[in-house]
């Protein structure tokens, strides 16, 4: 195996520089496919990057030029000299079929990545010195990143974040707003690649709110949404839907009856038996739940790379994923590194963070607070009540706290009032917004028109 040529096609190599010299407007044709590491040969590697600096600038990428550019640089007899490019021309009749040399190159480039990516993954499920989900991890990562022909060093010239950054504003990575009026004042709505925490005490709603936004991105962006959820099964969940979708505004027109989100457990306990009316609604709402891109895994036991990979999966399938819930971190947070269970529950926000990053998804992760809020006369949350808050201070990009007043004072003005309270938004602003709640359907709505 060791005796094999890495793959390869030299002439391809040479007809794309040829190409390139004899018709400098062919570089646009694959300057964004084809990065200067794809060609083998490193004199050609020497070559097309002065090209494609050349081209930055605005100058011809003609024969003249590019020598030029070499020569000022020292490498042109390190290339072959002048008489090497004109070679390069001479054996070029046009440049009509660069972009077919391009994918022969690219094909070449991706299967020497993938050898390369191979040994690493072989060395890494060697060392027996890491965890088998941090190897399991790393190659998945690394294979995923060639798959989508994306290069292993991070650092870009300006020049190419500014316009990635211009290109953001023609909406094809916009954030997505929430529908709550107030909230998308303070944090503008999900963007891609970040990690918001909804923080609370049991019975705040956070699992009620997050279907909401579950769904508001399904409605209002008709993108789709996958629910990890390690604390109820994906069936509970799906009762709580039905229960949302027969009051949510946008199928008001299903004329459905609003069922409320204990009835289905109650008929289930044998306890009160769902009426006829009912059960034409659950009909009603099921034939738009079946059509709602809206993925559950239930899997208590899953990790974070094992998310990364059913996202990975979704995406590979052509499905782009508005939003990613995870419910809930404490979860996956086990008792390790003798017994202190902040480690592992920062390991967790770490690794969800860098997820968001890597797979350019918003995540919305669900946490518990601390019970000291119990002890408080004020018992509206702060961050410093996040269970180990240090750590999911840090990485998250917002921090919202869940509150309901009147789980505390059964006699408060603002009944039915969910509070969400943000209290770190790292491209926004903090406040507090009210909203009007629904515990009985889990639907939340904005407080003005």
């Amino acid at each position: 195996m060791s005796d094999r040529l890495p793959p390869q096609n030299i002439e391809a190599e040479e007809a794309i520089l040829g190409g390139i010299l004899l018709d400098p407007k062919a570089l646009d044709r694959i300057v964004n496919e084809l990065p200067p590491d794809a060609f083998y040969v490193e004199a050609h590697r020497k070559i097309y990057r002065a090209a494609l600096a050349l081209h930055r600038i605005g100058q011809p990428t003609d024969l003249m030029t590019v020598s030029a550019y070499l020569a000022d640089f020292g490498e042109l007899n390190w290339i072959g000299g002048l008489g090497r490019l004109a070679q390069l021309v001479d054996r070029t009749v046009s440049a009509v079929n660069i972009d077919r040399y391009a994918a022969l190159v690219m094909e070449k480039y991706l299967r020497r990545e993938l050898s390369r990516t191979g040994m690493q993954i072989y060395d890494l499920a060697h060392d027996t010195t890491t965890e088998l989900n941090a190897v399991l991890y790393q190659s998945e990562q690394q294979l995923f990143q060639v798959s989508n022909r994306k290069r292993s060093s991070k650092t870009q010239p300006n020049l190419e974040v500014a316009i990635a950054a211009y290109n953001e504003l023609e909406n094809d990575f916009p954030i997505y707003p929430t529908g709550i009026y107030d909230l998308d004042e303070l944090i503008a709505g999900f963007e891609p690649g970040t990690l918001t925490i909804l923080a609370g005490r049991p019975s705040m709603g956070k699992s009620f709110c997050a279907m909401f936004l579950t769904l508001q991105m399904i409605v209002k962006h008709e993108l789709p949404v996958l629910f990890f959820s390690l604390e109820m099964t994906a069936k509970q969940l799906e009762y709580r839907l039905w229960s949302l979708l027969s009051v949510h505004p946008a199928y008001r027109h299903l004329n459905s009856l609003p069922l409320m989100s204990d009835r289905i457990r109650q008929h289930r306990a044998n306890r009160q038996k769902l009426s006829q009316a009912e059960m034409d609604t659950i009909i009603k709402v099921l034939r738009v739940a079946t059509e709602l891109p809206l993925y559950f895994n239930d899997d208590r036991g899953i990790t974070v790379s094992g998310m990364a990979s059913e996202c990975r999966r979704l995406i590979s399938e052509g499905k782009k994923l508005g939003l990613v819930v995870v419910d809930y971190l404490q979860m996956m947070a086990g008792d390790t590194r003798e017994g202190n269970r902040s480690y592992e529950l920062g390991d967790v926000a770490r690794e969800l963070y860098k997820m968001a990053g890597d797979l350019n998804v918003p995540i919305l992760a669900l946490s518990q607070i601390s019970r000291a809020v119990e002890t408080r006369n004020n018992k509206r949350p702060t961050m410093a009540d996040l269970s180990q808050s240090g750590i999911l201070e840090m990485v998250a990009d917002n921090i919202i706290m869940a509150y309901r007043d009147e789980y505390y004072n059964p006699d408060t003005p603002e009944r039915e009032v969910l509070e969400l309270i943000v209290s770190k938004a790292r491209h926004g602003s903090t406040g507090t917004v009210k909203c009007l709640f629904e515990p009985s359907y889990g639907l939340i709505k904005n407080m003005r028109g």
